[in-house]
């Protein structure tokens, strides 16, 4: 696999307050530089950027779905793919921090080639949130 690049993904929510909450207090997200109407926050070594927009946030609207190994799937959504133990720790903090899942975290494709653990959850702006993880990380891409 070549180097990879930190992303840099910029979305909005309704509430600066409540991002840092959630990305810097549950998630664990060091935050970088801020203003008013903006945060950064270091995401697993990415750039993500909470701009405060709430009129563009996606609380309370029902996204479009796509069906994916017996589950709904929300279209717009980002996250990180994790080490195995690193997603079964973050699996388990939010389960114990009480995070509804859109979906629950489990394996999904068992026993196919892109066999991997994943869960969906929203942040408390709406934007839904995948972390995934491959018991063998260079089958990411392999059909």
């Amino acid at each position: 696999m070549s180097t990879i690049h930190p992303f840099h993904l910029a979305f909005p929510v309704s509430s600066l307050e409540k991002a840092r909450s959630f990305y810097g207090g549950l998630l664990g997200c060091p935050e970088g530089r801020s203003s008013n109407e903006w945060v950064d926050f270091n995401l697993f070594g990415h750039q993500i950027v909470a701009h405060l927009a709430p009129g563009e946030t996606a609380a309370g609207r029902a996204g479009a779905t796509s069906p994916v190994d017996g589950h709904d799937v929300p279209v717009r959504h980002f996250g990180v793919v994790l080490p195995m133990p690193e997603w079964q720790a973050l699996a388990d903090r939010l389960t114990a921090a009480g995070v509804k899942f859109v979906i629950e975290p489990h394996i999904r494709f068992k026993g196919q080639v892109g066999e991997q653990a994943t869960m969906f959850f929203f942040d408390p702006c709406g934007n839904a949130l995948e972390f995934k993880a491959f018991s063998d990380i260079g089958r990411l891409f392999a059909k």
